[in-house]
């Protein structure tokens, strides 16, 4: 009989958890549960960790009403081979030295010497990539990421200088609340608050690879904050509403493109074309339309007024440069 549906899955986590210890109760069974499990969990699984009727027979009951696992020792973890061969290829990652020091990288490359990777890096091809990527084996920026990392899991104010987009330097106090990874511009960003005597005076992203210097003030941001109240006071007014067609795939790769965006979808049942409003934050309206513009002809923006004029004069600007380009070569030509 299978105990456990998939290797290493969600029940199997939480049951090696509680084997962890010797002895436990039945209140540490029913909050790991429901700590570490669906939503649903509570509802059977911990009948099948309490001995019982159901039970897995994984606990014995005590003279006192403890729980006692029966095995000797706690579970160990054995990786199979294809977990191993994954692992070996996330370590052939740059990024991977953000997260860990060079030699617990070494000790894991050492150990996993005889497994082939799973896969490189050249087996990727990343298109509509920008060039300038965050460069991960600086050390200063894994430091800088080390340290921005740190503040949003301490909710430490910190004291950054940094390079704005527009070349302007900038340094204050900020409260880091979030990191993100943006695939498109293969870059680490920190969304974070601006400081004035310890109170919020604005919200803003802060690229980790602009950051010249960064250092704990030894002071905690004690005011209760809410990631869902920052992402609110930064949102579009109004959405973009984009009419998607159907032609290369622009209905799906659409999606996936923008699978992380709050959005209302409406299907023509005719055409099978879709109109998106697509809520942004504001400030990256200009990132939001170069995304947007990558798609070509399978969309059309068609709102706000402004961002389709946006969209209008870039478009422009792009057929003057083809046109001089072809005036160049021709000219060239004959000469």
């Amino acid at each position: 009989m299978n105990i456990f549906s998939e290797i290493y899955g969600t029940y199997f986590r939480i049951a090696a958890k509680l084997l962890e210890n010797e002895v436990t109760d039945e209140k540490t069974v029913r909050e790991t549960v429901q700590r570490e499990g669906f939503r649903d969990s509570v509802l059977f699984l911990p009948q099948k960790l309490i001995p019982g009727s159901e039970d897995w027979g994984l606990f014995s009951r005590g003279t006192e009403g403890e729980l006692r696992r029966i095995t000797k020792n706690a579970p160990v973890k054995v990786l199979t081979k294809l977990q191993k061969m994954w692992l070996k290829a996330k370590l052939s990652d740059p990024r991977i030295r953000l997260f860990m020091d060079d030699e617990t990288i070494a000790g894991l490359n050492g150990k996993l010497a005889d497994v082939s990777p799973l896969y490189t890096p050249s087996h990727f091809r990343v298109t509509d990539r920008y060039a300038d990527s965050d460069d991960y084996l600086n050390e200063r920026y894994i430091s800088n990421f080390r340290n921005a990392l740190k503040a949003v899991k301490r909710r430490s104010i910190m004291y950054i200088e940094f390079i704005s987009g527009h070349g302007n330097r900038v340094s204050g106090k900020f409260v880091l609340l979030k990191m993100e990874y943006s695939p498109k511009n293969d870059k680490f960003r920190a969304y974070c608050y601006l400081l004035r005597n310890d109170k919020i005076k604005s919200s803003g992203l802060i690229n980790i690879g602009r950051i010249t210097h960064i250092v704990d003030t030894g002071r905690i941001f004690r005011t209760p904050v809410s990631l869902d109240d920052y992402f609110s006071s930064r949102k579009c007014s109004s959405p973009a509403v984009i009419r998607v067609t159907t032609s290369r795939n622009g209905v799906e790769r659409f999606m996936l493109e923008f699978a992380s965006y709050e959005k209302h979808t409406v299907r023509d049942l005719e055409t099978g074309e879709y109109t998106v409003e697509l809520w942004y934050d504001r400030y990256d309206e200009t990132e939001l339309l170069i995304r947007l513009l990558s798609f070509g002809p399978v969309i059309e923006i068609m709102g706000p007024p402004h961002l389709r004029e946006q969209a209008k004069q870039r478009i422009l600007r792009q057929a003057e440069l083809l046109d001089s380009e072809e005036d160049r070569y021709a000219y060239g030509n004959n000469e």
